[in-house]
């Protein structure tokens, strides 16, 4: 899984992109492990922006889980934006939005996460 990255204000840009269900799952896990291995206190926030993410299943919703646990454990900052309207209902369903930080876009999460 091709995970583009790029840099605003301070904060790690991941673009995230298509199907996270099951058959991505641990694909999406391995290319996060780098990029949750450098988002410790004193790094960048890593940011997963998740504007082209059409449909998110429980599968991925677990990998987010680990995600979070593992940048709190390394006290480093993660979060997530721009969820389209489909994966925004399955967060506030699974109330996984109080889980993980979720912002309307990546510009207004940069404003809170940036140096």
């Amino acid at each position: 899984m091709n995970l583009p990255t790029s840099e605003q204000a301070g904060v790690l840009v991941v673009s995230v992109n298509g199907r996270i269900d099951h058959a991505v799952s641990e694909e999406f896990t391995r290319a996060l492990e780098p990029l949750l291995a450098r988002c410790t206190q004193g790094q960048p926030a890593l940011l997963l922006d998740f504007s082209g993410v059409v449909y998110i299943s429980s599968a991925g919703l677990r990998v987010l889980m680990m995600a979070s646990r593992q940048a709190k454990a390394q006290q480093g900052s993660f979060a997530i934006a721009a969820l389209t309207p489909l994966v925004q209902e399955v967060f506030t369903i699974s109330r996984f939005n109080l889980i993980v930080p979720c912002y309307t876009s990546v510009d207004a999460a940069c404003k809170v996460l940036g140096r």
